[in-house]
């Protein structure tokens, strides 16, 4: 594609995108179906170009400032996935001037926010939990995600798969701390893998696969996933099972459960049940009440912990949506709660990163529900043989270690776990 073409593709992406009126991947996904013509090449110039804004976004309209031309353009220019000679082969003298000016700004020359790209309500409760980690958690999140596998322990080895991958061309290293994890080296299409296909891997960070460890669902058992979404913690759980028990995979949104199906069809499993609830209080979970045995709330956050990969999430979240959140939160908690029998295990997570939405639930249902005695996920992980399991937990009330996942410490997205076992 010419550079002026392409330029005006990503200015365009980068117009609808920075409407937030619904999220970026959602955004990129259409454009591309609705522009079929583009390759490969075409599309990840303007996936990244559009994410690299994202994550800048207040840096690069602080630079677009000097500069001329439509401001979409100019965000697209300074956030172009590609050789900077490509680009400036269609940019007049003024603009490649304005240009090269920006590409000499140092981040130490520029005030904080322009560093961190963050708004305001976010910066000071992660630099009162971090410290001195703030400034690395930030370039983490401006370095975007990497990619982890899960592989189906239902239907393969982790070092066969590895070994298959390699095969391919591709890459692959152990993940450090769950047993059944891939890390790949840059972004192959992995669905295209016959690894894939057959239902032997899927794509799934590692802390969320180490969520599903945690809940620790044993062969035989009756276990709910209570906000199931699209199933990537649910077939990890039924892979845990060996396909045996009974597995029900709840959620609000038939949607998100019909994007399980396929991947369930994959997996190999006939465990799984997946059944559409109106709310927690629905009457599928009330029949339940008293007779499961373990319980994994996964559940509905801000989503602040996967900024790596959601950047347009820090522009289109507010704090009053996620005091709204945590209402929803304790709410779904409570409930899920009651599905256990005694002696049952309950595990709250959330992929957020703001303390309201993870200690305060955890704490606030401790102290409602004395018959739930809160259990320390550093012995728990430490009892699963999870490697290194103190460096990711941190502290809470009496002692109590909650799972506490970093990016730029654990090199997952952002995640949270408290566990309790039921008297």
């Amino acid at each position: 594609m010419h550079p002026q073409t392409l330029l005006d593709v990503c200015t365009e992406l980068v117009r609808l995108t920075l409407k937030f009126d619904h999220p970026a991947d959602a955004i990129v996904s259409r454009f591309f179906r609705e522009h079929r013509g583009l390759g490969p090449r075409e599309r990840a110039t303007l996936a990244e170009t559009v994410y690299t804004v994202l994550r800048k976004k207040l840096l690069f309209e602080k630079l677009a400032l000097s500069g001329s031309g439509p401001r979409e353009r100019r965000l697209a220019i300074l956030g172009f996935h590609g050789p900077r000679d490509f680009i400036k082969s269609v940019l007049t003298e003024q603009e490649k001037q304005w240009l090269d000016h920006c590409d000499k700004v140092r981040p130490e020359e520029l005030m904080d926010l322009h560093r961190h790209n963050l708004p305001e309500w976010l910066v000071q409760p992660l630099k009162d939990q971090l410290g001195a980690g703030f400034w690395p958690l930030v370039e983490s999140l401006n370095q975007g995600a990497g990619l982890d596998l899960r592989v189906n322990t239902q239907l393969a080895k982790r070092e066969a798969v590895q070994k298959e991958l390699k095969e391919a061309g591709i890459k692959a290293v152990p993940t450090p701390y769950s047993p059944w994890g891939l890390r790949i080296d840059g972004k192959p299409a992995v669905n295209k893998l016959d690894a894939f296909t057959r239902g032997a891997i899927e794509v799934q960070d590692e802390g969320s696969q180490l969520l599903a460890l945690l809940l620790d669902a044993h062969r035989g058992e009756m276990v709910v996933d209570f906000c199931a979404g699209a199933g990537g913690k649910t077939l990890a759980i039924g892979a845990s099972m060996r396909s045996t028990g009974r597995l029900y995979a709840f959620d609000t949104s038939a949607h998100r459960l019909d994007a399980l199906k396929p991947r369930l069809a994959r997996s190999g499993l006939s465990n799984v049940h997946p059944a559409a609830i109106a709310h927690e209080r629905d009457e599928r979970i009330k029949r339940l009440s008293g007779k499961i045995d373990r319980v994994l709330v996964d559940a509905p956050c801000s989503g602040l912990g996967t900024l790596r990969r959601n950047p347009d999430l820090k522009w289109r979240q507010n704090l009053q949506a996620v005091e709204e959140m945590t209402v929803k939160q304790a709410a779904i908690l409570a409930s899920a709660g009651r599905l256990l029998k005694p002696g049952g295990r309950l595990v709250y997570a959330t992929c957020s990163v703001l303390p309201q939405e993870n200690e305060a639930i955890a704490e606030a249902f401790s102290a409602a529900h004395p018959d739930f005695v809160p259990l320390d996920a550093a012995q728990l992980l430490a009892d699963l043989k999870v490697p290194g399991s103190e460096r990711l937990c941190s502290g809470g009330e009496n002692g109590l270690r909650y799972l506490r996942l970093w990016p730029h410490l654990h090199q997952t997205d952002g995640f949270f776990a408290a566990i309790w076992q039921k008297k």
